[in-house]
């Protein structure tokens, strides 16, 4: 069970850093190349695969990267969102909310 944890948040990490990465990239582009966001955004990109290539370790690759990639849209349109400040149509959220859907038939249907 703890086994469980520790895996989940490695998948949260990996999902919390690209999302990181994401937003830092959008926030430092237009600007001078050589920026902190961009550098930053490199290095959460980096210290994200790392953690992803750990949750490759213990799950198969057909559940990890719908599920990583799936929160990490989830995560990235909310960071655009709030921290940004970009709109989202309801139908953006819809298909957010179908995303979710789907990664739960994948992660729960390896399970059963």
């Amino acid at each position: 069970m703890q086994s469980n944890l520790v895996f989940f948040i490695l998948i949260l990490i990996s999902v919390a850093l690209n999302t990181l990465a994401q937003t830092l990239l959008k926030l430092g582009a237009g600007q001078n190349p050589l920026n902190l966001f961009l550098f930053g955004g490199l290095a959460a990109y980096g210290l994200s695969t790392i953690f992803y290539i750990l949750v490759l370790g213990k799950l198969n690759l057909s559940v990890a990267y719908p599920v990583v990639i799936g929160l990490t849209v989830l995560a990235t349109t909310m960071s655009g969102a709030i921290v940004l400040g970009e709109k989202v149509s309801s139908v953006g959220w819809i298909g957010v909310g179908l995303m979710i859907s789907g990664i739960f038939a994948i992660a729960f249907g390896k399970v059963s």
